[in-house]
């Protein structure tokens, strides 16, 4: 059975009503697909440091994480970001396993840059936890903390952390966020974009501000996996369906020729 990896952002966390449409759907993938959710949480992470009057600032898009903040951070995206899917999870009928990319030592991590603090990045490890959860028709849901070889824990980038799961193991990557998809000078949606189409969408500022970094990561997911990547929205979940008959559920970003991986027969 095919493997797809959905990633969700911050915001789908606090959308309580409409997270749960997302696992409905889920729910009617699995009868076909083994599914995999990944996410983030920033929205409750900046919640929780400004509460608690702890400043937060990013560098190139990567959250800054003192080691004294990487608890709370921890806590806030393994702990309640986590269980609170997994509650809703629940509520739509399915068997969700909460995970962190620690467990089953499913990614090994790094110090991505010593001055960004406990920022990481990951790279595939093993992947017989998650195949064997997914064979059982569970539903992993797994948080972008880390940890390297000593245990220390990390705040790993929520899009490298998907693409790193779909690289385990072999899956295709949808990455959701509240917009369709990427959209033309005329707010029309873009099917199929490649690099060179990307660039010069971004000169052309059609494609900016927010868009930019969301098209970025799917273009490096693309190039990393050898497949297209779909951008597409969780606010309309139920064209996720379309996945099934192999229809375009948004936009599909395209690795250059070189770097699309051989299909297997």
């Amino acid at each position: 059975m095919n493997t797809v990896v959905i990633k969700v952002g911050g915001a789908f966390m606090q959308a309580d009503e409409l997270a749960l449409e997302l696992l409905d759907v889920i729910k009617q993938l699995q009868q076909k697909l083994c599914v995999v959710l990944v996410h983030g949480g920033g929205p409750m992470v900046e919640e929780l440091l400004a509460a608690l009057n702890m400043t937060s600032h990013k560098v190139a898009g990567l959250r800054v994480t003192p080691a004294e903040q990487m608890p709370l951070i921890a806590g806030a995206l393994a702990g309640t970001a986590n269980k609170q899917l997994c509650g809703l999870a629940i509520k739509a009928g399915l068997n969700p396993v909460g995970l962190s990319l620690a467990d089953g030592k499913m990614c090994i991590g790094s110090v991505l840059n010593p001055e960004l603090g406990r920022v990481g990045s990951v790279v595939a490890g093993d992947p017989q936890l998650l195949k064997l959860l997914v064979s059982n028709e569970m539903l992993p849901i797994i948080s972008s903390i880390g940890a390297d070889p000593q245990g220390q824990l990390l705040n790993v980038n929520a899009d490298q952390a998907a693409t790193v799961i779909a690289q385990l193991l072999d899956a295709e990557l949808i990455m959701l966020s509240d917009v369709p998809g990427v959209l033309d000078g005329n707010k029309e949606l873009l099917s199929q974009l490649d690099g060179a189409q990307i660039t010069q969408l971004i000169n052309d500022g059609v494609i900016r501000d927010g868009m930019i970094v969301k098209v970025q990561a799917a273009l490096t997911a693309a190039e990393s996996l050898g497949r297209s990547v779909t951008i597409a929205s969780w606010k309309s979940a139920a064209k996720l369906l379309g996945f099934l008959h192999n229809q375009a559920v948004g936009t599909l970003i395209s690795p250059a020729p070189a770097a699309l991986k051989p299909q297997s027969k």
